[in-house]
């Protein structure tokens, strides 16, 4: 047998080192009064943010994940905790029994009003929802149809304090309705069970030259002026617009605030105007990073002498700023580790679909036990509602898991995935004569069943450590022990892919093939991510 191959995160190999966590590792929180962007570096698409008193309280699109609506505290916009869900489940029910990875929320508004929080959302094949709270930790309502309909995307509501009255715009999404560029708006009934007109265009832009692409409407009331921010130009390529008009039905005059410039920051755009409780004025917005997914950026804001918003450095990203006015908080980011206590997930996981009873037990031990499920689609990773998931981090990490399969019939299997429009997962299945072994397997996108990444192995003790290490670009090497240490399973590098609009994510399941016995459960324990930072200047001359 020939001696492993080191693994990144090794220094025998010359690879990465693994570094204790730190502010620069797992925040944008350079500990120095400075902030380096972005300070959310995964997928955190489309955020809002509100401030209540002392504290800011962000959300962001969960698509068909659930639990939805994530609800994120900070107190400085910088170190971010992730507190809970604003979404049980999602609606109608029985639409999201299977995964649909693209669809669901899409780009919420966060707002407080009347000492209540209020989330609107669009579904794009549903309508307009809300739901709203006493507190941001809920009980939060069961989701209200405002308005059904196809291709409602991106809703934004506003009470003006100054007159009494509610409006809600949004965009439109053209693969459902069939047009897109514009912003159309409503009066809405104060109590945001209603809408009170049949809407009309705010703000067309196919009128404007050189504008297409017009959504992700954030409207707000400022110095006698209704503001709508707006991005526009797609989400890769795009920019962030700010339209003004003394009336709501306008009509809007238009100016770039914010764009790439010639900085490295591609699509700076769609997000939250949050002022601070010192007066200082921000912006936090999105960058899309391939398999990543949309990235959170922190940009100072200001007004300039005709009373228009300018967005970080003149209109351009910036990379290291000085944090906010606001007092020195601890270092923080949304958690990804978790020990499963009980059998409990942490907030940082969720469901690809609507769950189901029984999909985990809970049990008075640490570790997370999911049920083998029968499926005709075990075969593919994306197909399966009883996937939990979390995002994938920005920065070059390993993602390790400890897993003991627990179920004898043949067929059943369980791993740790990268899962994308394709994926990679790492394992342990039941061949038919019961024996388990460690399986590699993959799909490419565009197929619908999975095959071997490499060649099976026994593992005697039904059990195995697992081990992904993702470095720049996404690539990541499956490693795996079976009792005589980290090996590489011996297949060639995956790159994670993202969907269309969701960035890739790490996945934990258990399958099993389609059946009428009970199968058995999987055991996850002791799952980590670990951070890495290039070894020092002083390690590199020790090699």
């Amino acid at each position: 047998m020939s001696a492993p191959e080191p693994c990144a995160g090794d220094l025998r190999g010359g690879g990465l080192r693994a570094a204790a966590p730190g502010p620069s590792d797992t925040t944008g929180d350079l500990g120095d009064g400075t902030y380096r962007n972005p300070v959310l570096a995964a997928d955190w698409s489309d955020p809002d943010v509100v401030r209540v008193g002392d504290d800011f309280y962000l959300t962001a699109s969960s698509f068909g994940r659930v639990p939805g609506l994530p609800l994120l505290h900070s107190r400085d916009l910088v170190n971010w905790t992730l507190i809970g869900h604003a979404l049980d489940r999602l609606e109608p029910a029985e639409a999201f029994a299977s995964p649909r990875h693209d669809c669901g929320v899409w780009a919420p508004s966060l707002r407080h009003h009347d000492a209540r929080y209020w989330i609107f959302w669009g579904d794009p094949d549903h309508g307009v929802y809300q739901v709203n709270a006493r507190h941001i930790r809920g009980p939060w309502t069961r989701p209200h149809l405002l308005k059904a309909g196809k291709g409602l995307i991106d809703p934004c509501p506003l009470w003006d304090e100054e007159t009494g009255l509610a409006y809600l715009v949004h965009a439109w999404a053209k693969s459902r309705s069939g047009v897109k560029n514009l912003i159309t708006g409503y009066r809405m009934s104060p109590d945001g069970r209603e809408l009170l007109d049949e809407g009309s265009v705010l703000i067309d832009g196919d009128r404007v030259p050189g504008w297409f692409t017009i959504e992700g409407p954030k409207i707000y009331r400022h110095d006698g002026w209704f503001w709508i921010l707006a991005p526009a130009g797609g989400v890769a390529t795009g920019w962030q617009g700010a339209f003004r008009s003394r009336a709501f039905h306008g009509p809007y005059e238009e100016r770039v605030v914010l764009q790439q410039g010639g900085t490295g920051v591609n699509g700076p755009h769609q997000g939250g105007w949050v002022r601070t409780a010192t007066g200082e004025d921000w912006f936090l917005h999105f960058q899309q990073r391939g398999a990543y997914g949309r990235v959170v950026h922190l940009q100072p804001m200001r007004w300039d002498a005709d009373g228009w918003p300018v967005l970080g450095n003149a209109g351009t990203p910036v990379d290291v700023h000085r944090k906010p006015d606001l007092p020195p908080q601890p270092p923080s980011a949304p958690a990804t580790g978790d020990d499963f206590p009980g059998g409990r997930h942490g907030p940082q996981w969720q469901w690809t679909a609507n769950p189901r009873t029984g999909w985990a037990t809970s049990h008075s031990a640490d570790g997370l036990r999911l049920t083998c499920v029968r499926t005709a689609r075990a075969d593919d990773v994306r197909a399966l509602p009883h996937t939990l998931t979390q995002r994938l981090p920005l920065r070059p990490c390993s993602v390790e898991v400890e897993l003991r399969l627990d179920a004898e019939v043949p067929g059943t299997r369980a791993g740790l995935a990268v899962l994308g429009d394709a994926y990679s997962w790492v394992g342990l299945e039941r061949d038919q004569g019961g024996a388990a072994r460690l399986v590699h397997r993959f799909a490419e996108a565009g197929t619908e069943a999975e095959r071997d990444a490499a060649p099976p192995r026994p593992a005697p003790n039904g059990s195995a450590l697992l081990r992904v290490e993702v470095t720049e670009g996404a690539r990541c090497r499956f490693h795996a022990d079976t009792g005589e240490g980290y090996r590489p399973t011996g297949a060639p590098e995956f790159t994670a892919t993202p969907w269309r609009w969701v960035g890739a994510l790490l996945a934990l399941f258990a399958a099993a093939p389609a059946g009428e016995e009970p199968t058995g459960t999987a055991l996850f324990t002791h799952f980590r991510i670990t951070h890495r930072t290039p070894p020092t200047p002083r390690e590199e001359s020790r090699r």
